[in-house]
């Protein structure tokens, strides 16, 4: 039904209406899956993001790189923190998901396992934000899903292929758009939203410590979460993005195949590759 921005947006328009219902139709289309079959995958998807952040995960991590933050930020006074009690409350979603995918915990790869915190941690603390349910919610998902798969389309969600931009940028994106629809946004408002989001962390490398997924990526899920927050909002203010979203897929997977493989997942590059970086690989690795 639609494989690019350009077409969803002209159905979108032509049909009068929202991404996520035309998420549904082109999953009916392709997949024979009936209306309520797809809405109760998505509901199962929701639930499992949902427990994925709000498990009080004490486990040890692969690396013992992380483990902790989330409780620290829950520790603050959201409202005397700097970037304010939804920001504070999104972060700590983030981090919590992150912690529970490096314990072995069951997560739902959003579109990847290595951002598995950017989508559940921004919906979750927009939903709340706004007075929204789970219906809302899982709608969002569906929105999420339909950028997804124009992103999986024309370009990759891999950070061995395309760098972290394209791990933890693709599902910024994602959470960008669904939260815009969600608070109202139009199709079009929304993905200039996910256009923005994937901009603002053009060329950003795949460098974890030890090859695991602990360092920096959960730390990146926090900023993932907090700058699809921000990209909605600036596309519910009106700010368009002047490259289409299109466009800044292609970009992104042009910037992405440029990347030395030092810089995709192959933990010699970057934070990977400092003194400390490495100390820490060979002690986790000996």
């Amino acid at each position: 039904m639609f494989n690019r921005g350009n077409e969803l947006l002209e159905l979108c328009e032509n049909k009068k209406l929202p991404i996520w219902e035309l998420a549904i139709q082109d999953e009916m289309e392709s997949t024979g899956a009936e209306r309520e079959e797809i809405l109760q995958k998505t509901a199962a998807a929701w639930e499992t993001m949902k427990e994925s952040f709000s498990a009080d995960d004490e486990r040890p991590t692969m690396g013992g790189l992380i483990g902790g933050e989330a409780k620290k930020l829950s520790l603050m006074d959201g409202e005397k923190t700097i970037l304010g009690s939804a920001a504070n409350l999104a972060m700590q979603r983030a981090m919590a998901c992150s912690q529970h995918n490096a314990s072995m915990g069951r997560i739902c790869a959003a579109p990847t396992a290595g951002s598995c915190g950017i989508m559940p941690a921004a919906i979750s603390t927009a939903a709340e934000r706004l007075g929204l349910g789970d219906e809302e919610a899982i709608r969002a998902v569906l929105t999420a899903g339909a950028i997804g798969k124009i992103i999986v389309v024309n370009a990759t969600v891999s950070g061995a292929e395309g760098g972290c931009q394209a791990e933890c940028g693709s599902a910024s994106a994602m959470a960008a758009a669904a939260i815009t629809e969600m608070a109202g946004g139009s199709p079009r408002q929304a993905l200039d939203a996910a256009a923005i989001a994937f901009k603002n962390i053009m060329g950003l490398i795949c460098d974890p410590i030890a090859g695991l997924v602990e360092s920096p990526c959960a730390k990146r899920n926090a900023s993932g979460a907090v700058n699809a927050m921000l990209s909605a909002d600036l596309a519910l203010a009106g700010i368009e993005s002047i490259v289409p979203f299109d466009e800044v897929v292609e970009a992104m997977y042009d910037v992405g195949l440029e990347l030395n493989s030092r810089f995709r997942e192959t933990a010699k590059g970057g934070i990977a590759a400092t003194p400390t970086g490495q100390a820490l690989a060979e002690r986790i690795l000996k």
